[in-house]
């Protein structure tokens, strides 16, 4: 597979929403707890400072995407969050790692200078291996910071990697 990143735009808006709703409905990851419509992810992703989209070059298919923007207002808005989505069928060919770089390049380039992750759940152990691969920083634990779909209470890891 050939992954190819662009800026999402609007041909790309039932790939993207296909693929956000997957992490959305496992309730493992994701804050969100609805899933997005046309409407509302077309919105969604176009208010964003960067979605960047992943395709496979031979099939057209969104397989992965980000979101990026910032973390805060004003005197932390050098800081910038996002959010990575990979097809679930998909997993484990390093498109989370693609994502992950394209998503620190895009985030110096718009002038932000830390990206910081504020609800990495405990339990993401692919996430917390490719971030720390990648050098991020454990900022400690946030004991049941994170509400999963079955109603536990699980703990989540902030992170952050200077640009």
């Amino acid at each position: 597979m050939n992954i190819r990143m662009k800026k999402f735009d609007w041909g790309d808006v039932s790939g993207a929403i296909r693929v956000w709703n997957q992490v959305v409905e496992e309730g493992v990851a994701f804050p969100q707890m609805e899933p997005l419509n046309e409407e509302s992810g077309a919105e969604f992703f176009e208010s964003q400072s960067y979605t960047g989209i992943a395709l496979d070059e031979e099939s057209g298919r969104v397989v992965g995407l980000y979101i990026l923007h910032p973390n805060n207002v004003g005197r932390c808005g050098h800081i910038c969050n996002t959010s990575y989505a990979v097809d679930q069928t998909l997993r484990g060919n390093h498109i989370g790692e693609i994502l992950v770089k394209h998503s620190m390049e895009m985030g110096k380039e718009l002038g932000f200078r830390i990206l910081q992750f504020n609800a990495v759940v405990s339990t993401n152990v692919y996430a917390l291996r490719l971030y720390e691969k990648l050098g991020f920083t454990k900022l400690g634990v946030i004991p049941g910071g994170f509400l999963m779909k079955d109603g536990y209470y699980e703990d989540i890891i902030p992170h952050i990697h200077e640009l």
